[in-house]
């Protein structure tokens, strides 16, 4: 999957709800992350393996738009995206603790290998229709999140063009988009399955 993949951009603190479960501040401005394009493994019914020894892994699900054409000051969403997927940023939380406090980079607790899985993509069906479909995260088949564009701190098109003025942006470029509450720990044998509204996009199970 990767090989079409070049920039892995992530926006932490995107929902309100989400910040103050973890006691974060909501962010002024877009908070950028990012994570190696070999992060980027198949949602498909997969087997994945988290590291085991480095604490508790969360999980905190998305949704991703994929970039098809190069950004231009003034361009939008619609005109940039024409598909999209839900992903689970996975992320270790106790390491991520740790690195906040000493003020180092996230990519330890960000970006380590199948720390981003992809369900595959489906058409983008543009802004109006984006806002008006709920996304949910199933673990171990009881709802766990369920999250909305339209509640997003940082709309996509405030995203993209920030992403796009301080950093660049262009076709093959991820974005995850920022996860809503209800993250949390993830155990051997877990479950997942990732819904746009009622349809059944992706699933795997923690190895």
């Amino acid at each position: 999957m990767d090989s079409m993949i070049r920039n892995v951009y992530c926006v932490g603190r995107n929902y309100r709800l989400h910040a103050a479960e973890l006691g974060n501040a909501v962010p002024q401005e877009p908070m950028i992350f990012m994570k190696p394009s070999h992060a980027v493994i198949p949602l498909d019914q997969s087997i994945i393996t988290l590291p085991q020894d480095q604490g508790e892994v969360h999980y905190e699900g998305e949704i991703v738009i994929l970039i098809h054409r190069d950004y231009e000051p003034g361009i939008s969403v619609n005109e940039l995206v024409d598909v999209m997927a839900l992903g689970i940023d996975f992320t270790l939380r106790d390491v991520q603790q740790v690195i906040k406090e000493k003020g180092h980079p996230w990519t330890a607790a960000k970006g380590f290998k199948s720390s981003a899985p992809l369900t595959p993509f489906v058409a983008f069906p543009g802004l109006e229709e984006l806002n008006a479909q709920d996304f949910t995260v199933i673990k171990n088949n009881v709802e766990v999140q369920r999250g909305n564009a339209s509640d997003m701190i940082f709309s996509l098109q405030n995203i993209v063009d920030y992403i796009g003025l301080h950093y660049g942006l262009g076709k093959g470029d991820l974005i995850f988009t920022g996860t809503p509450a209800g993250v949390g720990p993830v155990s051997s044998g877990d479950e997942f399955k990732l819904l746009w509204g009622d349809k059944q996009l992706g699933s795997c199970v923690i190895g």
